[in-house]
């Protein structure tokens, strides 16, 4: 799959159900500098709503983008503090 994002680093969180993905998106951007994009692939639907909601409630990240593709969600998450 291509993407227009320049990713800094790729989570992979493939099997793994709430709130998995999102702790460990959490602790994943806490890592990066600010202007990064972290790249989240996940096979669980809920993340789809699960980490739009966390981007939107959290101060320091911007959701960039989030793809559906055969059972697999990527998302783009931007450092932006």
């Amino acid at each position: 799959m291509s993407s227009e994002y320049q990713t800094t680093e790729t989570l992979d969180v493939k099997g793994q159900s709430c709130p998995m993905p999102i702790v460990k998106t959490k602790q994943a951007i806490d890592d990066l500098e600010e202007g990064d994009v972290l790249e989240v692939v996940a096979t669980d639907s809920g993340s789809m709503s699960d980490i739009r909601g966390w981007a939107e409630g959290t101060d320091g990240v911007e959701l960039l983008d989030q793809v559906e593709e055969d059972d697999l969600y990527t998302h783009y998450v931007k450092k932006t503090e």
